[in-house]
């Protein structure tokens, strides 16, 4: 028997394969190991100009808009993958109490059903501020992002339950940000996630 048509198969399977993996990593990037710390890389004003008197408010021009979305974005990625692998603690100082509460409560019932959330971000199409503004010691600011993520759950038999491993989804999400300027947290905190 001749065997040489399947080890060409292989071989051009693996090419394949291989193409496909380049691609990826071309279209997504890849952890250089200089990565910012999440917490320090959204603790800041994000251009929030600081006014000079306590009665005057802080600014919040183009800009600042630029610089604070690059943040919001990361903060977004971070907080939708710690959540769909359960690591609450890694995004803790992102989440204000009533979102971590949330958060926690929808984690232990996904773990008391054993349930298993697969999540791979694809990427953030667009994130846009909707509005922004400053609720006497509160900075707030509300953003809509699209993305596409890949996710399902699955049973304790691994089963799918919801979703499609195989399928991207497109998602629309306002989320809103919040920071008291009186406080000596600098970090942001998402107080609110409309999906």
């Amino acid at each position: 028997m001749n065997y040489s048509f399947e080890y060409i198969d292989i071989i051009l399977l693996a090419m394949i394969a291989g193409f496909i993996f380049l691609r990826l990593r071309g279209i997504l990037g890849k952890k250089t190991g200089q990565e910012d710390d999440m917490a320090s890389s959204f603790a800041n004003d994000f251009g929030f100009k600081k006014p000079l008197n306590k009665k005057e408010i802080y600014e919040f021009n183009e800009d600042a808009k630029k610089e604070f979305l690059k943040g919001a974005k990361i903060a977004y990625e971070t907080i939708i993958t710690s959540f769909a692998k359960g690591k609450l603690a890694e995004i803790k100082s992102l989440l204000n109490a009533d979102v971590y509460k949330l958060f926690n409560e929808a984690i232990k019932e996904r773990f008391s059903k054993e349930h298993k959330n697969e999540t791979t971000f694809i990427g953030i199409n667009s994130a846009e501020i909707k509005n922004h503004n400053q609720n006497n010691d509160l900075l707030e600011v509300s953003v809509s992002f699209i993305s596409e993520i890949i996710t399902c759950i699955k049973d304790k038999e691994n089963k799918i339950i919801s979703g499609d491993p195989q399928k991207i989804k497109r998602v629309n999400d306002t989320w809103k940000f919040s920071r008291n300027i009186r406080t000596k947290n600098p970090n942001w905190q998402l107080i609110e996630a409309e999906v």
